[in-house]
């Protein structure tokens, strides 16, 4: 149970580091040690590692709500997926009746929920190393490119996704 928790926890601190990018250092540090449970030490960023970490945590908190919002869709068209077919339970997934594509697209949306916890737990410690960097000046240096390409993968991603047919 306590790697769930764990899981979740990280999840959620990716969620919020959209918000999060536009408190103080000393709130950011402070929502870091009570979401996470952990001990964080901010030692002075300055002001060019303050603003640096605010807009590296803006996006990649904005990829982090653009996954919400994925799972939140997948979840919503799964359980309702009567409501929002279009009478083509021939070539559906568990077709060709409405019973089992609906089965087949409920248990696939409830079923995911995992893996969108687990993408956002993966978000979360980047949003923390980033915090270790930037803030604490202790962590690795990697969450820096690494969150300048989750963001320009999420931007390539929201536009297919906007694209798509």
């Amino acid at each position: 149970m306590g790697r769930v928790r764990s899981v979740l926890r990280s999840a959620y601190f990716a969620v919020l580091g959209l918000p999060m990018a536009f408190g103080s250092p000393p709130a950011r540090a402070r929502v870091t040690r009570r979401v996470l449970r952990m001990p964080f030490e901010l030692r002075g960023p300055g002001v060019v590692r303050a603003v640096a970490h605010s807009l590296l945590s803006a996006a990649v908190g904005v990829v982090a709500w653009f996954v919400v919002f994925l799972a939140g869709i997948g979840l919503v068209r799964g359980i309702f997926y009567p409501l929002v077919a279009a009478n083509d339970y021939e070539n559906s997934w568990g077709g060709p009746t409405l019973a089992g594509a609906w089965a087949v697209h409920a248990g696939l949306a409830v079923a995911l929920l995992p893996v969108w916890a687990l993408l956002l737990a993966g978000i979360g410690a980047v949003e923390l190393r980033l915090a270790q960097r930037l803030l604490g000046r202790n962590g690795p240096w990697w969450p820096i490119p690494v969150a300048l390409v989750l963001f320009l993968v999420g931007i390539v991603f929201f536009m297919a996704w906007l694209h798509q047919a």
